[in-house]
């Protein structure tokens, strides 16, 4: 990380800790050269899902096409809303995992990281068993 003060390219950590409700991570740092002080934030990155539409032709991936498109499907059928977004989602675990997670990590809304790590710990146990 480079250094606001003198601008020297190295540093080195002198304390994390989580902000903002643990969606970044706030970083004190100290210069090697000049020994200032300063704090920089990181945040997770988040790539946008895309799909490949049957005409090769990609678009950003909306949920909400997928519900309207079910709702329409099961209209006057006696399937809830929560049975359309399981199968969805056990159909998607087949196809591909890492879609799956992605999905998963939208529809589930994972409040922490161990939620997160016990629906991919429980991926990967079903995939040693098959």
């Amino acid at each position: 990380m480079r250094c606001p003060y003198c601008g020297w390219s190295d540093s080195k950590v002198i304390d994390s800790r989580p902000a903002e409700d643990g969606e970044k991570i706030r970083r004190r740092r100290e210069c090697i050269k000049c020994h200032k002080r300063f704090t920089t934030y990181e945040s997770i990155e988040k790539l946008p899902i895309v799909v490949v539409k049957k005409d090769n032709s990609r678009e950003l991936f909306d949920k909400q096409k997928i519900v309207n498109g079910l709702i329409r499907a099961c209209e006057k059928r006696p399937v809830p809303l929560s049975r359309m977004n399981e199968l969805v989602m056990d159909k998607l675990k087949d196809i591909d995992e890492v879609a799956y997670v992605r999905f998963a990590s939208v529809y589930r809304q994972f409040r922490d990281i161990n939620s997160f790590m016990d629906e991919l710990s429980s991926l990967i146990d079903k995939k040693k068993d098959q």
